[in-house]
Formats: C-alpha cells, sequence, structure tokens
C-alpha cells in the first residue's frame, strides 16, 4: 500500500503488523476487538440537539462524477502522501519520543504537528465508511497504537510537552518553566485535544472499535478534572476542544464534557479570574454573546462559532442562537469572498474590517473555508434555511476544493483571488505547495472530503431534505420508515437532475428540494454581491413526466404526498453565463465584474490567455461560448468571450495553478 523510509507499510499490511526502521515491533491482536459498549448515564431531559440532523454518511454512496473523483483522490494518493511526509517530519516519532519508546529531540515545526495524525486518521476512518479496506484498518490501529505510547499516564497528550516542556518547537510559543498550561495563547495544548477528540469520535463510529476512542476519553477526563470553576480558569487559546468535547458528550451521555465545552465559551471574555486576556485575534475581546462582528483569526473564529452553535441546538439557548446570527450575518454581509472564502488579512490569519476584500493580499484559508462549511452545516441543522446551504455550496465549488491540486499531492494555505505569479503568497510560493512547515491546511482536507456526502441529505420528523444536487445513492429511515433517494446529474457543469424516490410500503413525506441561491439570483444570502444580468429561464420541475407549478418556501420546493413505489423527479437549471458586481463599499473591485456559471466562479490564467491577459475586460453586453474540455483541467466547461473587447477564455477558479506559475484573476475589468 505504501512503502516508506523510516515506515514499510507495503510489507506490514498484509501481516498484521507494522515494522518501523528504528526497530519496534507492534503487535495489533490488542486493537481489533470490538467495543465493549460502557454504561451511559440518563441523558438530561433539559437537554436537546438539533431538530435536523444529516442522513450519516454510513448510508449514502457517492456515484457522482464531480465528487467521486475528487474523494478517490483523497483516498487512493493524499492520504497515502501525508502519511509520507508525516513521517519524514518525525509527526510518529514524537509519539515514541514522548513514551520513551525513542530517544531524541522533537521533531517538526509547529506546537500542533500531533494534530496532522489524528487529521489523518479522521479522513482515513471517514474513507473506510465508503470503501472497506482491511489495510487501512490494519494501518490506523498500528497508528493509533503509536499514539498511545505518547500519552502520559493521567491522560495528558501533546508530545512536544512531554519530551522536553522548556522547548517548543515553535518560537513564538513563550514559555517560562516547562509547566503544562502555562501558556494557553499560544501551545495548542488543548487544540491538539479537540482534534484528537473529533478523530477519535469519527474512528469510533467508523470502526465500532474503542482503542482510540479510549485514548481520547482519557484525556477529556484530564480536561475535565482540570478547567472549570474552581480548578484552573481560563479559555483555549485555539478553539475546537468545545467541538469535540461535544461530540464526545454526544458518545458517551457524559455530560461533564458538554458542560466543560459550555465552560470555555462562557468563560471568554471574562477575566475575573485574572486570567491573561487573549484579544480579538482569538475572539476573547467579549463575551461570546456579547460578539457581533467577525474578527480576528478566521479558523480560531468559525471552529468557536460552531461551537457556539451545538450550544445554542443542545441547551435551547436563545443568547447562544442570538449571537452566532448577528455573526453569521456580518460575515456573509461585509466579510466573505465571492469563492466563500473567508479571512482578508495574511497578518493574524485574520478577517479584516467590513468589506475589506483585497483580491491579491487575500487569506482565504483553507482551513477557513472548511469550518465555515461545518458551522454553516450546524445552522442548517438548527434552522433549517436554505441561505446556509447557499453559503456551503458556493464554498464547497470554489474557495474550498481550489486547496487541493489535481493530482492531490499539492496545496494553497491561502487561496488568492489574483495572482501576479511573483508575489508569493502561498507560504513562500506563488503556486501550490506539496507541504508546509504548518500543515493543518493539508491534512484539513484529508479529514473532510471523504465525508463529503454526509453533506447531501437530510431529515427531520417526515421531511426529507436534498441540500446538494450530487450524484449518489443514499438509504433514509425516515420515522422507522425506509426511503432509498438517488440522484444522477452531470452538475455542476450541466443543470439536469433526475432524482428517484422508492419506498415499499407507503410513505407520508415532505421531499424539500434546495432552489440554489445562484438559481434564484442571488449570489450569497446579503447584498455583498449582485448579478448584473438577469436570467433568461427559471428552473423548471417534473414528476414522473409531468410539469408542476412550484413556489419556494425559504428556497426550498416542498413535495408533500404520499409516496409509493418509484417516483422520479427532474429538475431543469438552466446554466447561462452571469457577470457578478460588488458592493460599492467593497472598494478593491470597483469598475470590476466576476463570472459564474452556474455555482462554479470563474478565473483568467495567463497561459490561456498569453498575448492578451493584462487587456481582459468584460463588456456590458459580453457573450459566451461555453464549451466542455475533457482534456483540460480532468474535464472542465470552459467559458469563451468573442468581442469588441477582444477574446478571452476563462477556467473554474477551483482548477487555477495547475499547470504551472502564472498570473490570474477572478475580478476583471468591466469595459465602458
Amino acid at each position: 500500500m505504501i512503502s516508506l523510509k523510516q515506515l514499510n507499510l507495503r510489507k506490514a499490511t498484509g501481516n498484521a503488523w507494522i515494522f518501523l526502521s528504528f526497530g519496534l515491533l507492534f503487535s495489533l491482536n490488542a486493537c481489533q476487538q470490538a467495543v465493549e459498549e460502557s454504561p451511559v448515564a440518563e441523558e438530561d431531559s433539559r437537554l436537546h440537539d438539533y431538530p435536523i440532523q444529516p442522513v450519516d454518511i454510513r448510508h449514502v454512496k457517492l456515484t457522482d462524477a464531480f465528487w467521486l473523483p475528487i474523494v478517490q483522490r483523497v483516498q487512493e494518493k493524499t492520504i497515502e502522501f501525508a502519511l509520507e511526509k508525516c513521517t519524514e517530519e518525525g509527526r510518529f516519532e514524537n509519539f515514541l519520543i514522548a513514551g520513551g519508546e525513542m530517544e531524541g529531540d522533537v521533531r517538526g515545526y509547529m506546537p500542533f504537528d500531533d494534530t496532522d495524525v489524528y487529521k489523518i486518521i479522521e479522513g482515513a476512518s471517514n474513507s473506510l465508511i465508503s470503501s472497506p479496506n482491511e489495510e487501512l484498518q490494519v494501518l490506523l490501529d498500528s497508528l493509533i497504537r503509536i499514539i498511545e505510547i505518547g500519552q502520559e499516564d493521567d491522560g495528558y497528550l501533546t508530545t512536544w510537552r512531554t519530551i522536553d516542556p522548556a522547548k517548543p518547537p515553535a518560537e513564538w510559543v513563550k514559555v517560562v518553566d516547562g509547566k503544562r498550561w502555562e501558556s494557553l495563547e499560544m501551545s495548542h495544548e488543548l487544540y491538539n485535544a479537540g482534534h484528537l477528540f473529533e478523530a477519535a469520535a469519527v474512528h469510533y463510529q467508523a470502526t465500532g472499535k474503542r482503542n482510540f476512542l479510549d485514548i481520547a476519553l482519557k484525556n477529556a477526563d484530564l480536561m475535565v478534572q482540570t478547567f472549570g470553576p474552581g480548578k484552573i480558569e481560563t479559555v483555549p487559546g485555539h478553539q475546537i476542544i468545545e467541538t469535540g468535547l461535544i461530540k464526545l458528550y454526544r458518545i458517551t451521555k457524559n455530560e461533564d464534557y458538554l458542560e466543560l465545552a459550555r465552560y470555555f465559551l462562557d468563560t471568554r471574555g471574562d477575566y475575573s479570574s485574572g486570567r491573561s486576556n487573549f484579544g480579538p485575534y482569538a475572539q476573547d475581546h467579549l463575551p461570546v454573546v456579547e460578539q457581533d462582528e467577525v474578527v480576528g483569526h478566521a479558523v480560531r473564529a468559525v471552529y468557536m462559532y460552531a461551537g457556539m452553535t451545538d450550544i445554542a441546538a443542545i441547551y435551547q439557548d436563545s443568547g447562544y442562537a442570538a449571537a452566532v446570527d448577528k455573526l453569521w450575518d456580518n460575515m456573509v454581509s461585509k466579510k466573505m469572498y465571492i469563492t466563500g472564502g473567508i479571512g482578508a488579512r495574511h497578518e493574524g490569519e485574520s478577517f479584516g474590517d467590513n468589506y475589506e476584500l483585497p483580491n491579491a493580499t487575500a487569506y482565504n484559508e483553507t482551513c477557513a473555508s472548511i469550518g465555515d462549511v461545518y458551522w454553516n452545516h450546524r445552522l442548517f441543522m438548527l434552522y433549517g434555511d436554505h441561505k446556509y446551504y447557499d453559503v456551503i455550496e458556493r464554498t464547497l465549488y470554489n474557495g474550498l476544493i481550489s486547496g487541493l491540486s489535481l493530482d492531490g499531492e499539492k496545496f494553497f494555505y491561502p487561496n488568492a483571488l489574483e495572482s501576479d505569479g511573483e508575489y508569493k503568497f502561498n507560504q513562500g510560493a506563488c503556486t501550490r505547495k506539496s507541504w508546509f512547515d504548518c500543515s493543518c491546511c493539508p491534512s484539513n482536507l484529508i479529514r473532510f472530503l471523504p465525508a463529503v456526502q454526509g453533506l447531501i441529505y437530510a431529515k427531520e420528523a417526515n421531511d426529507l431534505y436534498v441540500n446538494l444536487y450530487v450524484g449518489s445513492e443514499a438509504e433514509v429511515d425516515l420515522n422507522g420508515q425506509n426511503v432509498q433517494i438517488s440522484q444522477t446529474t452531470n452538475y455542476p457543469w450541466d443543470g439536469k437532475v433526475t432524482i428517484q424516490v422508492t419506498t415499499s410500503d407507503a410513505v407520508d413525506m415532505d421531499l424539500k428540494l434546495r432552489m440554489p441561491g445562484w438559481a434564484r439570483g442571488e449570489v450569497l444570502p446579503s447584498d455583498l454581491y449582485q448579478y448584473v444580468n438577469n436570467p433568461t429561464a427559471s428552473p423548471s420541475l417534473a414528476v414522473n413526466g409531468e410539469a408542476i407549478e412550484y413556489a419556494p418556501e425559504a428556497g426550498y420546493v416542498s413535495l408533500d404526498r404520499k409516496w409509493e413505489g418509484t417516483t422520479t423527479i427532474t429538475i431543469e437549471f438552466p446554466l447561462e453565463v452571469r457577470q457578478v458586481k460588488a458592493s460599492e463599499l467593497v472598494a478593491e473591485d470597483q469598475g470590476k465584474v466576476a463570472l459564474e456559471y452556474g455555482p462554479i466562479v470563474y478565473a483568467v490564467e495567463s497561459i490561456d490567455n498569453p498575448g492578451s491577459f493584462n487587456a481582459v475586460a468584460v463588456g456590458a453586453d459580453e457573450t459566451f461560448q461555453v464549451n466542455w474540455d475533457p482534456t483540460l483541467l480532468e474535464g472542465v466547461n470552459v467559458l469563451e468571450a468573442e468581442s469588441d473587447q477582444g477574446s478571452f477564455k476563462a477556467i473554474p477558479y477551483y482548477a487555477w495553478s495547475n499547470r504551472g506559475i502564472g498570473k490570474m484573476k477572478v475580478w476583471l475589468p468591466a469595459a465602458m
């Protein structure tokens, strides 16, 4: 499967063990045991959860011509590539050194290097659901055993501090005498724990084994013993432990985890204990329920907002709900790029001021796009409003998958909307890089993409939501009744979608079909961007070949009826090139337009326009030819313009910079 210099997995996996060149042999017999159910406490009747639940990826098969190759690329190439990099840079050695199985100093560059291993395990666990692989299971058991070796007896797990508390791998982590928790603003001890919890929860759900879960629970119990009223009264520097604790709570029903997650959120902006103030960079400038503007480090922010939304749902807390509503509105109305990206500034990897949306220096960290999808998915589950999926879809097809190259082995950390081919915006490069000293984005893509099918469908009581138009087959338990649903489509290149619903018995069901914002004439659910040209046709809908009239409610077409046998629904979304303009408050984009075709944002690259790149302009009545090119960028629709302003070619933004270094821009001068 994989053959590495230090981690020879090709020979190992067939024999259910892994041999490492530094002389260790791990038996996996103990790791093969199935989960023994732990006693579950009776849940507090005051606690709730999201009214809408996703259809679990275990019940959704991806067949899509667009998304399936991306997921397979991660499964077949990116996971292996990332394991090679983690081996080269000592990620696994750190656990062994921490556990006394090896000698040496901490290796790597960042205090959160451990999380790359956790995120790869999470992504590989999701991969096991859709693509069962015995060798991969054996590999994961071995990696989990290596992690277990690095865990201290009381559950503590941050390898750099265990190896040498006074010598963090990054100079910007300031320590005094090496005590635990002393530098939480930048030590990432709680961030490490959060990714551990998230990954362990997914592995448990995917495999039914508790070898990784037990490591996480031991660490979570330490957190409960350590933090809270009358203990260490502080907050994480980098959020994510909150959502991780909540995932462990959902598995165990141990409310200690839930209460600690809430404590970490409730205590933000409160310094009465005498703790340090981490400031707006870490969203610690105000109590979370008083925050109404997205500020600071964008990844920290959206991870925190996701945790806040969890608390709003579980406790039915109106204060938390009101806060996340205001924060979301500020972000989507004033601080989001047309690609769905967030984070305007390289400095602090942060949001800028309202309407500060530069193009060449845009940050748009890939991790921030992933975190934003996680947050918007939670908001949808809380409210059931289409607008959250309008953001998700825009981000997925544009500013998120742009982070991964078409060969699966190169990455964008920031995602610029313009490049001169010289400014090294991507951590020292002006194109994608094969890895980073800070490798959070590659490993985050690995954990996210193999679970993308979990975003397609959702359910509530007798309602079944179709939120994304993605080729797939799903089996849904709807109030104890079995419903099978499938989609066949060439979306986003083609606007035709065929949905089949099959039930063996009569089922009362409201099938809710999302009408995408772009198809309704709305770029984002705000006035930040607007289409310049009106669509010439509206989406059409037919049931068993019979056209029906529809009136969307909250962005959904509801087909509420008794379903029996097989019913075929056909949707036609008219695709045409649309010009987009930005609010007059976005100074960078004045006098410019961007181009879209369906949900895809387009970009102009110099490689396609070698003699005219700097002269490209878009006329108000510009006409375009849309041509499918199966040989270009693994198959894309290409936009070609022929007008008085001259000819030019545009390709999907997500695919730019896959053909070498060159110039690119999304926002193009509007010809007067």
